[in-house]
């Protein structure tokens, strides 16, 4: 039953249609609530379209060569078939398409109004999509973020994240500009599909955040896989040459030729053209949208939430995030979001999981900590042949035997730490992981059988 008073189109009125504020919306509808979402170019925001969902389905299509090498020490005779990029693009689009469709769809069987276009506000309660005004007696801002590319000369010839997946032509030399996910995850993808690779990030070292031993021990690892890591360095300018190819002039003197160039240096939230100046909404120092625990803006009945507001720049956050608002606006059941031991993932190659604390912000949280390490190659390696090595680390609380922090790099981390973090979110110690019976053979039974602290 709708709440709507006579004053106002719509309950609630979402700006975006991303992982967050198709949550929001569908939910408060399902709650009663008068809900209308407006998007203007991505329906299931950036996840669904040029994010999460298409970057794990190349990291699939990397992994084969892999594979194809390996299954030579397992008695297959193959020989290393020709990829085709056009097939990858084009099945990943009818992909999209389709859960495109299933978005449109729960928002269509929720009630929801859907607006193709990009809402700008006129005052604090009014909204315009394509000429049209729109009143609600509540507003959220779930607009993402947007793709960061430095100002140099030659910019307009890189691309970002959001042209990579659908480039015309397979680019057989690539250089990845950044150091966070993206970067390291698209790095691996056009290694695997077997382009020459380099990664260039301007730090001494990439995945800033993370813990130390996992970011050294994930480098020494991709690097061993193919790609080109340098370090301490960037470009300073790109220029077309003629015959079509990319020069890259690098901040050391040098040069690199190659034939596209993918920026991953981070992102901004996509506040442009909302008509932000209609409204009383404050911004940090850092240009994302200042909220409180509810979501609420300096406005206090616009809220904002997901890659806007600054915080985890993750999906499930996001969905968190828009069910929570939801609960607490529409169902009378006041909701946060708890932020720790929220566990994440690159899919780079090997892959990296982890959860909880690294072992610098344990030791600034408990003072005295206990490390335990495991550093080993897999047994499918073993007849495979490849020289690839996984890490393991847990990071316990030594007064409490608390687990803080657990981190893995190799096959299956995501999945792994997954299981993994549902024991941290219950408080698990070490004692509990070691009376654990591991399951016989896998990797993930290492994380139970580490029994001698590191020195």
């Amino acid at each position: 039953m709708s709440t709507t008073t006579h004053n106002y189109d719509y309950d609630l009125f979402v700006i975006g249609a991303g992982s967050g504020g198709v949550r929001a919306g569908r939910m408060a509808a399902g709650y009663g609530a008068k809900v209308a979402v407006a998007e203007d170019r991505y329906m299931g925001g950036t996840c669904v379209n040029v994010g999460c969902v298409p970057k794990k389905l190349y990291v699939y299509a990397s992994q084969f060569s892999h594979a194809f090498e390996d299954a030579r020490g397992f008695g297959w005779d193959a020989s290393l078939p020709n990829f085709n990029w056009a097939t990858l693009r084009d099945n990943k689009k009818t992909e999209i398409s389709r859960l495109n469709g299933i978005y449109d769809g729960m928002l269509d069987n929720a009630g929801v109004t859907v607006l193709n276009g990009r809402a700008r506000f006129v005052d604090a309660h009014t909204v315009e999509v394509n000429g049209q005004q729109h009143s609600a007696q509540r507003i959220v801002i779930a607009t993402g973020g947007w793709p960061f590319v430095p100002d140099i000369p030659g910019r307009e010839l890189a691309v970002s994240s959001n042209e990579i997946f659908d480039l015309a032509h397979f680019p057989k030399r690539v250089i990845v500009v950044g150091g966070g996910y993206i970067a390291v995850e698209f790095a691996c993808i056009f290694n695997g599909l077997g382009a020459d690779t380099i990664q260039l990030y301007r730090g001494p070292l990439f995945l800033r955040g993370f813990d130390e031993d996992v970011r050294q021990f994930a480098a020494e690892e991709i690097a061993k896989s193919g790609v080109k890591l340098q370090f301490n360095n960037n470009i300073s300018a790109i220029e077309k040459q003629a015959d079509g190819s990319l020069l890259a002039q690098l901040e050391d003197g040098s040069s690199l030729a190659c034939d596209a160039i993918l920026y991953a240096t981070g992102r901004k939230p996509h506040l442009q053209d909302l008509g932000l100046e209609h409204v009383d909404i404050a911004l940090t120092d850092s240009g994302t949208i200042k909220v409180n625990e509810q979501f609420q803006t300096s406005t206090d009945h616009i809220y904002a939430l997901g890659d806007v507001t600054g915080g985890m720049e993750l999906t499930p956050v996001a969905l968190a995030e828009g069910m929570a608002l939801a609960k607490t606006l529409y169902n009378n059941e006041p909701s946060s979001v708890d932020y720790d031991n929220i566990a994440t993932a690159v899919f780079c190659q090997p892959t990296i999981g982890t959860c909880g604390l690294s072992e610098q912000k344990a030791k600034e949280k408990y003072g005295e900590i206990t490390v335990y390490e495991s550093n080993f190659r897999a047994m499918k390696h073993t007849l495979g042949g490849r020289q690839e090595r996984t890490y393991m680390k847990l990071i316990v609380d030594k007064a409490s035997d608390k687990v803080v922090g657990v981190h893995m790099v190799g096959d299956e981390a995501g999945e792994i730490i997954q299981g993994i973090a549902i024991a941290m979110k219950a408080g698990a110690t070490k004692a509990q992981f070691d009376s654990t019976i591991g399951i016989h053979p896998t990797a993930a039974e290492e994380f139970v059988t580490m029994r001698s602290p590191r020195a």
